[in-house]
């Protein structure tokens, strides 16, 4: 065999190979909540890790104590779904297990940059979000000697791919104004006398899908769409999702439920954004949203406890940590 020729075989032997692992790998998802090993009140943030290394952090909201948390490591790229305080960070805890499960303490204020910027400044991190959110975080950045670029725009319909993940926007059904706080000065001031919010569009979900082959629907704070069935089920065909069960300001469980149930129709949800402690000793509370939600859902349902990370294959079972 001539050199040429052994050097093409042995490159695609071992591109095989690397396509083999990525698909047999597993996707590792790590709740960041308020306290650890239990899932609490105010208890949003997520990092998925793609098999390749590939790390993004989900709505860090108030549960990451600031761009310092051990417990973030690397971060690649940050997704945002919109811009109230809970996601965004407008405050966070000075450390995990400050407070309690039903009342955190996030004393700690991350105005005017957000608790989201704060962090991708120091890990140089992307920030990814849909709408018309992009131009804020671009600002933040060049505000605080980041690069504006590292800001980009996905809009519904559209996808990108950062690493080992494609990461693409399907609409929210909620509120999305920008806290007159992080507007600042004059305009600032009477925009909250007036009790106004400034308008980055609409709020947004995702849909990650991972080089092992998993596709994820990240909901957001949402209401139920058509889109769930068209798009993230009928199109992107997820297979695990991370639902909101809140209640008064989302879906409650029940509405959850039929979501995960009629529409969208993953092999698997993880609970999300449940407005209330969960779990006491990391055992689930009965009679909560939580556990409603569970009863009312046909597919395995998974308790994001804080620093508890699971792992999933391309098909959404969980094979560790769950």
């Amino acid at each position: 065999m001539k050199k040429t020729s052994w050097f093409i075989a042995a490159l695609a032997l071992a591109l095989a190979g690397s396509l083999a692992q990525a698909a047999g790998g597993k996707v590792k998802v790590t709740p960041l909540g308020t306290m650890e090993g239990e899932f609490c009140s105010l208890d949003r943030a997520m990092i998925f890790e793609d098999p390749d290394g590939t790390r993004i952090l989900y709505d860090a909201g108030r549960s990451v104590a600031g761009a310092d948390d051990p417990r973030l490591g690397k971060i690649d790229v940050i997704l945002v779904s919109h811009m109230h305080g809970d996601h965004l960070g407008n405050a966070h805890i000075k450390a995990p297990n400050s407070g309690t499960c039903g009342k955190p303490d996030v004393s700690e204020s991350a105005l005017p940059n957000s608790n989201t910027v704060n962090i991708a400044l120091a890990k140089k991190a992307k920030i990814v979000t849909g709408s018309e959110m992009p131009p804020f975080f671009a600002n933040r950045l060049k505000a605080n000697g980041g690069d504006p670029k590292d800001s980009i725009l996905v809009r519904f319909g559209a996808s990108l791919k950062l690493g080992g993940v494609t990461i693409a926007t399907v609409p929210a059904l909620h509120s999305n104004g920008l806290d007159p706080d992080y507007i600042g000065g004059e305009l600032g001031k009477s925009m909250k006398e007036a009790g106004i919010a400034g308008d980055v569009g609409l709020a947004t979900g995702y849909v990650l899908k991972f080089s092992n082959g998993l596709v994820a629907y990240l909901s957001g704070d949402t209401g139920i769409t058509a889109e769930q069935d068209k798009v993230v089920h009928g199109y992107y065909k997820a297979k695990l999702a991370v639902m909101n069960i809140g209640d008064t300001f989302t879906t409650g469980p029940s509405e959850a439920a039929y979501v995960i149930n009629s529409l969208v129709k993953p092999a698997a949800v993880i609970v999300s954004h449940a407005n209330q402690p969960s779990t006491e000793g990391g055992k689930l509370i009965p009679g909560s949203r939580t556990a409603k939600f569970i009863k009312a859902v046909k597919v395995p349902v998974h308790i994001p406890l804080s620093g508890k990370t699971m792992e999933f294959d391309g098909k959404a079972k969980c094979v560790a940590g769950c």
